[in-house]
C-alpha cells in the first residue's frame, strides 16, 4: 500500500501490529534526520501513561553502507523489544515530489 505523508510518498513494505499511523509518522520526522533514508522502520513503545510513542530509524539502498536496508532484520532482532510493533516503509518520493499534477505522476513498479 503507497501512503501520501507531507514529508514525501511512501510504500508499506511491512505493518506488524498495525503498527503504522500517519499522525505519528508526521510528527516524530525530521526532515535533516530523514530524508536522506530510502528505508525507515518504525517501531512503537506503548507506555500506559503515556500512550504510545514511535522510534524511527533511517536505512540505505546502498548495500555497502552500515545502515543498508539488508541490515534492517538484524536491527528488528537487536534494539526492538520483542513482538513489538513495527513497520517498515520505502520512499518513493521526496516532499517536493507530493504534491504534483496527477497527471504528471510516474507509475512505480517493484
Amino acid at each position: 500500500m503507497n501512503v501520501k505523508t507531507k514529508f514525501g510518498e511512501f510504500k508499506i513494505i511491512k505493518d506488524y501490529k498495525n503498527a503504522w499511523d500517519i499522525t505519528l509518522f508526521e510528527e516524530k520526522y525530521v526532515d535533516v534526520a530523514f530524508d536522506r533514508y530510502n528505508y525507515l522502520v518504525g517501531d512503537l513503545i506503548v507506555d500506559d501513561t503515556q500512550g504510545s510513542r514511535l522510534r524511527m530509524k533511517g536505512f540505505s539502498k546502498n548495500l555497502s553502507s552500515s545502515f543498508s536496508f539488508k541490515t534492517i532484520p538484524d536491527y528488528l532482532t537487536e534494539f526492538c523489544n520483542f513482538d513489538v510493533p513495527f513497520f517498515i516503509i520505502k520512499r518513493l518520493s521526496n516532499k517536493e515530489n507530493v504534491h504534483q499534477n496527477p497527471a504528471e505522476e510516474v507509475e512505480v513498479h517493484e
